[in-house]
């Protein structure tokens, strides 16, 4: 299926020097402060990540404000270099809340057009102090309601599988109104807010189930729509699992290259080299269907829903197929618990029913662009 979209230009899907320049700062960085080890220490610790590394990424680097703008706190690039950290850090399971702060939480404030709500958050999002989520953005009709309490607003019901849950500083709630729904801003305490986390199958990325008993909110914005909100998750998503996708196939590459069989590298038997070509092919779709997502974020382009499910769908398929060749050409050190290779299988498993499967985003692409009406006539 092909479908063209002309209000992008071509040459906003290409890498620029400062993207390059960042992409190299970010993998040295990572690759020495977050390794397999570290992700493994990081998540033995009550948070689940190197709390000290998240500041360094904030303050020395400035990850979490890319996208923000310097009114905000931000340095006000664009969304296209927070999706070059994002793809970092999806090569080596950065295991902190980058996806659920920095890009659903952050970007659902920005999308609200509330100024004081930007102002009171976004600062402390950009410098790393604040950690946030989201809840509720994915059910309809939201199973929590708001309800007015005294001078202001209260929240009760409760939401499942949210990032991070148990342990932000702050959510943003997608909340049943008698208006409708609307969006409000939850600082979590213990007597209203119960999170109990979930045993996950990617550890890498907690989550937890958020019961709220009167939970005192702000409402932020007049509108309840965090659709786009929702679709550059979706982007950043792909974009780290397009990071590790091309960790599996770098580090399966490398391997195959050293181990030898019958007197020669196994990389030169042809059917090694079949496999790993498609993969090289898919890893390269992919990344196109990630960076044309991302551009769409940056640009505010109405094509984002087509582009952010196409690049859901694409992109989860190919960290399965890249993360399924890490193991089985890794032989038998593959299966061990000891080899990395099998974080990385939990990562493409969770990733790809983390906002919707692909079956469901080819779904949705089919009604997007007409053709469950065509097939309906």
């Amino acid at each position: 299926m092909h479908v063209r979209h002309p209000e992008i230009d071509p040459q906003l899907l290409s890498e620029t020097e400062e993207q390059r320049e960042l992409r190299t700062v970010l993998r040295d960085f990572l690759t020495e402060a977050s390794g397999p080890e570290d992700v493994r220490t990081h998540l033995a610790t009550p948070r689940g990540y190197d709390e000290a590394l998240w500041a360094r990424l904030a303050g020395e680097i400035g990850v979490h404000g890319l996208a923000i703008p310097e009114e905000y706190g931000g340095s006000g690039f664009t969304f296209a270099e927070l999706a070059v950290a994002l793809e970092e850090a999806g090569r080596v399971l950065y295991c902190a809340p980058l996806l659920s702060t920095v890009v659903l939480a952050a970007q659902a404030l920005l999308g609200s057009g509330d100024r004081q709500a930007c102002e009171r958050h976004l600062p402390r999002i950009a410098d790393g102090t604040l950690t946030a989520t989201v809840a509720g953005f994915q059910q309809e009709p939201s199973g929590i309601a708001a309800e007015p309490s005294g001078s202001g607003t209260v929240l009760r019901g409760a939401a499942d599988f949210v990032l991070d849950g148990a342990g932000a500083d702050l959510i943003l709630v997608r909340a049943h109104t008698a208006e409708g729904p609307r969006l409000f801003a939850v600082e979590p305490a213990d007597d209203t807010c119960v999170r109990t986390p979930h045993h996950v199958l990617d550890e890498t990325r907690r989550q937890a189930r958020v019961e709220f008993h009167s939970a005192p909110a702000i409402p932020v914005g007049e509108s309840g729509d965090v659709a786009t909100a929702l679709d550059a998750g979706r982007a950043a998503l792909a974009a780290e699992q397009v990071g590790g996708s091309g960790h599996a196939l770098d580090a399966t590459v490398e391997f195959v290259a050293q181990r030898h069989q019958f007197g020669r590298s196994i990389g030169s038997f042809q059917a090694v080299k079949h496999r790993l070509a498609d993969v090289l092919v898919a890893v390269e779709a992919a990344r196109s269907a990630s960076s044309y997502a991302t551009a769409c974020v940056a640009l505010g382009s109405p094509q984002l829903p087509v582009a952010a499910s196409a690049a859901a769908s694409v992109c989860s398929e190919t960290f399965r197929l890249a993360t399924a060749e890490y193991v089985q050409l890794h032989g038998g050190i593959g299966f061990t618990w000891e080899h990395p290779a099998h974080l990385y299988v939990r990562r493409a498993r969770s990733s790809a029913v983390l906002f919707g499967t692909a079956d469901q985003h080819r779904a949705r692409l089919a009604r997007l662009i007409g053709l469950d009406a065509r097939a309906a006539a």
